[in-house]
């Protein structure tokens, strides 16, 4: 029988933390019917999934081709907009 790919690649870490917070997590991964070590994994993918999604629109903007060029002629006056 083979592991699923996610739990062969997990690796064990130290964490140390204040004492509120390591109660704080342990009450929280109580309440969510999980270990400590899943919950703090889990947080930690998804704080990775969120910085790696703006990292990548932040790219694509400062990567769009522009067309902000006015062909010669002036840009119009606010009140004109």
């Amino acid at each position: 029988m083979r592991l699923p790919a996610m739990l062969a690649a997990m690796k064990n870490v130290t964490v140390t933390m204040e004492d509120n917070v390591a109660e704080w997590a342990r009450l929280e991964a109580a309440r969510r019917n999980t270990s400590v070590s899943r919950l703090i994994g889990e947080m930690l993918a998804e704080k990775m999934r969120h910085d790696d999604a703006y990292e990548r629109a932040l790219q694509d903007w400062l990567h769009r081709e522009r067309s902000w060029a006015s062909a010669g002629e002036p840009y119009p006056a606010r009140g004109q907009l």
